[in-house]
């Protein structure tokens, strides 16, 4: 097996407990039904920490994403043609690029975060993700809200 990031869609009953509550827990904090973590992992019952081993890289999927914002936080590397090689690979999945906030770099890397407006011609989002990831000087890349 490879080191890949990839993506699934799981069944809900297969997932473990722990990964629905997070995901609950997560829910609660949006929505702001709770304020901070700690009331959030109390009310579902987990702690702290498995909260944020997790809030990254689960979440709920919704089958209805056309027409949604996607919003991805990023850490890259500051090289000439990165930022533009990423967004040639948004325009390939046919999303709508809405908004780009990048940091000053800091020691040569730079965070950002991109909203992209998913319509109904858009490609696989997980599928994009992943060919971002795969980009040579792109550290990470996660999804942080859908809208």
């Amino acid at each position: 097996m490879t080191e890949e990031n990839g993506y699934f869609i799981v069944k809900q009953k297969a997932l473990p407990e722990v990964l629905l509550k997070v995901v609950e827990a997560k829910n609660l904090l949006e929505t702001e039904k709770v304020l901070t973590v700690q009331e959030a992992t109390d009310k579902v019952g987990i702690s702290r920490s498995s909260f944020y081993k997790y809030k990254d890289d689960v979440f709920q999927f919704h089958d209805n994403a056309q027409g949604k914002t996607i919003t991805l936080t990023f850490q890259m590397e500051d090289k000439p043609g990165l930022l533009a090689d990423v967004l040639k690979i948004v325009a390939a999945f046919g999303a709508n690029i809405l908004t780009i906030h990048q940091s000053i770099p800091i020691n040569a890397v730079a965070s950002l975060s991109i909203s992209v407006q998913v319509l109904p011609t858009t490609g696989d989002i997980s599928k994009m993700v992943a060919s971002m990831e795969k980009q040579d000087g792109v550290h990470y890349v996660k999804i942080l809200a859908r809208e």
